[in-house]
């Protein structure tokens, strides 16, 4: 037997090829400046690494309408009910540091 902790990670998932990717970014784009900035910065910043995984968590992310995704990203409340996943929490971790970044830049 292995280490039980090894036992309960999640499979791999597959990076995105470039038509996954395009079709991700024409998925992203917003009616709202300050979401569309937080996007840029993941899509600069992560982009070569995404995964399927990463994808299907900000496709859900996506879903939502702009004030609501910005009030996630600016922390103003957190994920709840069917979108509190872990590929959600695991991308918009990432879009939160992304725009972080960006603002001390």
């Amino acid at each position: 037997m292995g280490d039980p902790s090894t036992n309960d990670l999640p499979a791999a998932s597959p990076l995105l090829d470039a038509r996954a990717l395009s079709k991700l970014h024409w998925r992203c784009r917003r009616g709202l400046l300050e979401n569309d900035l937080f996007i840029e910065q993941f899509f600069t910043r992560f982009e070569s690494g995404l995964t399927q995984r990463h994808a299907d968590g900000l496709t859900a992310l996506m879903d939502l309408s702009d004030n609501d995704l910005l009030d996630l990203l600016l922390r103003r409340r957190e994920p709840e009910g069917a979108l509190n996943t872990p590929p959600v929490c695991e991308v918009l971790g990432m879009l939160r540091q992304s725009g972080a970044r960006a603002a001390h830049a």
